[in-house]
């Protein structure tokens, strides 16, 4: 009797519609993979603006609600179906590891997207700091600390957060997959989430926006935000977000589904 994995079906089915919308109109492809950053900003600006707050309240807090806040940037992404470049390095590795997708394909819906991405993360990191919240920031505040914490971080720590980072996003993506409860859904979202984000693991897609807003929120005074150390940070973040995302998630239950056994996902 033939056993076949329900998660890779879905998997499958995802990575046609991802292959079909990029053939059809790459422009409507695009557009969603603006729409993930615009959800990620939002998320962003409210984790970071209910920080400063918290901190106000209690040093350690606002760690807590950055954490908390910032984890609602994934559930509009799913439920928005928007285009997100880390769960697309999941997506896309099982593609070609299951040869449903060409390497070349799959390589161009794969930084397409990490491009559009990018794009979407400075438009809209740039509008958020012109809103309220981001006014007359004092340099000494969460936001602008936690960011220059980020960029002064060593090529290994960037690269093993990173690692760590996509493994969680994918979690929180595949697990979504598995429940067909809508609360079950957001609730396990919010807290697989939570998990990279109060650590403080690097993710690279939700550094753009995060980056574009520190820069211009502290109009450019940032000492540890130079062309290089932004470079350092995104580079390694992206590589360690494919090792994680791509190759152990993406690429170890492609491999584990892959037998007629049993034990499938």
């Amino acid at each position: 009797m033939k056993h076949h994995s329900d998660l890779m079906d879905q998997i499958d089915y995802s990575i046609e519609k991802k292959m079909d919308l990029f053939a059809k109109s790459k422009s409507r492809y695009f557009f969603r993979a603006i729409l993930a950053c615009l959800f990620l900003t939002l998320g962003t600006a409210v984790a970071f603006a209910i920080a400063m707050k918290g901190e106000d309240i209690a040093h350690g807090l606002g760690k807590m609600l950055y954490a908390f806040m910032f984890s609602w940037s994934l559930v509009m992404i799913v439920y928005m179906n928007a285009e997100l470049g880390t769960s697309n390095m999941m997506y896309m590795t099982v593609g070609v590891y299951r040869k449903k997708t060409p390497l070349s394909l799959a390589l161009k819906i794969l930084f397409s997207c990490v491009l559009f991405n990018l794009i979407g993360g400075i438009i809209f990191g740039y509008l958020v700091s012109l809103t309220g919240p981001f006014q007359n920031l004092t340099a000494d505040n969460y936001m602008l600390t936690s960011i220059a914490g980020k960029l002064e971080k060593s090529t290994v720590q960037i690269f093993v957060e990173a690692i760590f980072a996509n493994i969680v996003v994918n979690i929180a993506v595949l697990a979504g997959m598995r429940m067909k409860d809508d609360t079950a859904k957001i609730l396990s979202t919010i807290f697989i989430i939570f998990i990279f984000a109060f650590l403080g693991f690097e993710h690279v897609i939700a550094n753009f926006p995060a980056f574009t807003l520190a820069y211009f929120a502290s109009h450019g005074t940032m000492h540890a935000m130079t062309l290089g150390s932004l470079v350092h940070n995104l580079v390694f973040a992206f590589l360690g977000n494919f090792v994680g995302g791509g190759l152990i998630l993406g690429l170890g239950y492609a491999w584990l589904d892959g037998k007629d056994s049993k034990y499938l996902d």
